[in-house]
């Protein structure tokens, strides 16, 4: 095993650093073709990543999401609290086996995954095109899918108005693709460069349907709202009027606790119908009735907003659905008017350097520190008319920011704890000259959606020519330790001390070899790369002081470390995005039943659970819950109607079957 960390030092996300030592592996000409790759990692982005590395073997996994279970601290696996409130404190206990009452004995973190072999099976189903001007190649039509799929959002680029994910847009575009790709001549990217002039023939196509597709949303929006008004109506009428309390509140059936012994049933009795008195719920002959079926006061009082079965909307000037909408866009977005052809083509043209700079990154890595786009809101794809003549290039030799000034271009004043005095002054102090950049408080446009997370927070670009000028005047008060905070960091390779490679890292320290070596691959399974001596090794047989004041020292290391380089390319080189000569491609898994959505004997459907899919799940009716509730053991004191821990009583007890003649007695495996 070799572990290579690059840690918040080395510019980059750390799932494009991972893909990027892929791409420089790859292109080694001893690199495997058959290597498999296991990336983990909840972001949907890794899909498209792991795709277009054109790897045969790629998995992604991520830890199994279970919906309305509340998730333990990070820090000290209690529940109750987020890793920001934890104080580090030990678990109270509450009984002497109490951390087992609610997980299976040695259960670990469950992961689901995808296996991007299979996703290509689906993706070649779908994509497989006859009777093309041009030759098919299905590497080529996934990498134009990958692109496709900027279009309705990514990290970089606000999503085209006209395309939700929700409302099917991946398929609109889909076939949107497949119907024009006929006319285009050829494919809309190649290894990461897109051609503009076949992109406008898409996006024009998608902008003829654009006026059908806001009508279509607005209709599908009012029926959902209709159908939940209903659905509260009924909710409504069908709810009992009165649940009787305490004694007399019902019981669920199974429930393992013996019901309470009845206590001065008459007064109860009483106190009820004096309720029911109370508060009458039987109309007389002569009530009248409103549309949902409850009863109307005489005189038809007029309803209070609170008693309203719907609830506020969010007030929307653009109204995509009725005619004028691009002008009443333009002009609540953006502030311009519609006509104004100069203003839209500059926001065209950012968004289409954002198109080529996104599939430049996800395919060769990024192609300039500096670019961003420069609006909050993306145009519409109606708007995308002569961008084919529009630059796609980008400047060289960009460099990226500095950690610490990174933190000053994405902490907000708050946050201002974690940088160096007189930066944190810069944040805060009203004579700053970069203050505007760190609002107190900032508006949130819903554009369109009902909770403000989803909504666009409208705070204002960092201009990055104005805060390399303000920290200027403050990098003098930098301390010796900030300063190495502050300065760019590498990738650090590590192997235990019995990896082939570890003597070879030892006699490097040995040496003083300053110089950069070139790492052996037949060491390190084909891994290739540069190797130089790390000021702060980590050396076998040696301490390990913590960096963490909490924690102990180790001192029992079994591992070493040195400074770790990928294999270096000229800045023109361009990785192909091709399956390399020699790889196997994975046998197919589908059948020909996994096409068809209504494969399960006419029922919709649903996504397999588990590796056995005849396994019968099994059910109990209510009879058998009452059955348990009575036969069960009372006295297991564990929480819940049946905990996952043994039964304490399953042997040696009344409940077990008797042994049969000649069979050797089971020990005791709990006390009873």
């Amino acid at each position: 095993l070799q572990v290579i960390l690059s840690d918040a030092s080395a510019p980059g996300e750390g799932e494009h650093k991972i893909m990027d030592y892929i791409r420089r592996q790859r292109a080694q000409p001893n690199h495997d073709p058959n290597t498999h790759h296991c990336l983990c990692g909840a972001d949907a982005d890794l899909i498209m990543l792991g795709l277009a590395t054109h790897e045969p073997n790629f998995t992604i996994i991520r830890e199994e999401f279970k919906p309305n279970k509340p998730r333990p601290c990070a820090l000290c696996n209690q529940l109750g609290h987020e890793v920001k409130d934890c104080e580090g404190l030990p678990r109270e206990k509450q009984g002497k086996h109490d951390q087992f009452a609610d997980t299976l004995p040695v259960a670990e973190q469950e992961f689901i995954f995808i296996r991007l072999c299979v996703l290509r099976e689906y993706l070649e189903r779908e994509l497989t095109m006859a009777s093309l001007p041009f030759t098919f190649d299905f590497e080529r039509s996934v990498d134009d899918w990958v692109f496709m799929c900027f279009f309705v959002g990514n990290d970089f680029l606000p999503h085209l108005p006209s395309l939700e994910i929700r409302e099917g847009a991946i398929d609109r575009l889909v076939n949107i693709y497949k119907n024009v790709v006929h006319k285009t001549g050829g494919y809309l990217t190649e290894s990461g460069f897109v051609n503009l002039q076949r992109v406008q023939m898409i996006m024009l196509a998608v902008g003829e349907v654009e006026d059908s597709i806001f009508k279509k949303r607005k209709d599908d929006d009012d029926n959902f709202k209709r159908r939940q008004k209903e659905k509260k109506k009924r909710m409504k009428r069908d709810h009992p009027s009165f649940i009787p309390g305490g004694q007399f509140s019902p019981q669920a059936l199974g429930n393992r606790s013996s019901p309470q012994a009845i206590s001065n049933p008459r007064q109860a009795a009483f106190e009820m119908r004096m309720h029911d008195r109370q508060n009458p719920t039987t109309p007389s002959p002569n009530t009248s009735f409103t549309s949902d079926g409850s009863p109307s006061p005489a005189g038809g009082i007029k309803r209070k907003a609170e008693d309203s079965d719907s609830e506020p909307e969010p007030e929307d000037n653009i109204r995509l659905w009725e005619t004028g909408w691009k002008q009443r866009y333009y002009k609540n977005k953006f502030d311009v008017d519609a006509s104004d052809e100069k203003f839209r083509r500059k926001v065209v043209q950012s968004y289409v350097e954002g198109l080529c700079w996104v599939l430049r990154y996800y395919y060769q890595g990024c192609a300039s520190w500096n670019w961003y786009y420069p609006f909050h809101y993306a145009p519409f794809a109606s708007d995308f008319e002569g961008i084919a003549d529009m630059p796609s290039d980008f400047e060289k030799g960009s460099k990226p920011f500095k950690p610490l000034e990174q933190l000053m271009g994405v902490f907000p004043a708050a946050s201002g704890n974690f940088l160096p005095p007189t930066w944190r002054k810069l944040m805060t102090d009203p004579e700053s000259s970069i203050i505007d950049f760190y609002p107190e408080d900032f508006a949130i446009d819903l554009n369109g959606k009902k909770y403000a997370w989803q909504g666009v927070a409208l705070l204002p670009f960092v201009d990055e020519r104005r805060l390399r000028a303000a920290l200027e005047e403050v990098y003098p008060d930098l301390t010796p330790e900030e300063s190495r905070r502050n300065s760019l960091g590498g990738d650090v390779l590590f192997v235990g001390k019995h990896h082939p490679l570890c003597d070879f890292i030892v006699e490097q320290y040995k040496t003083k070899n300053t110089e950069p070596v070139d790492m052996p691959p037949e060491l390190c399974h084909g891994i290739q790369g540069k190797l130089t001596l790390n000021d702060n090794a980590v050396l076998p047989d040696q301490t390990v002081v913590s960096p963490v004041p909490m924690l102990r020292d180790l001192t029992q290391n079994s591992a070493v470390s040195i400074s770790f380089k990928d294999p270096q390319f000229d800045e023109d080189f361009v990785f192909k995005a091709v399956v390399l000569p020699g790889a196997k491609k994975p046998a197919p898994v589908l059948k020909p039943g996994d096409w068809e959505k209504t494969n399960n004997d006419g029922r919709p459907w649903r996504p397999q659970l588990g590796f056995n899919r005849d396994r019968k799940p099994v059910h109990l009716d209510q009879s058998a819950f009452r059955t348990l509730g009575h036969t069960m053991p009372r006295d297991r004191g564990m929480p819940g109607m049946y905990a996952n821990a043994v039964p304490l009583g399953t042997y040696g007890s009344p409940y077990a079957r008797p042994l049969m003649g000649g069979q050797q007695q089971i020990p005791k495996l709990l006390s009873s």
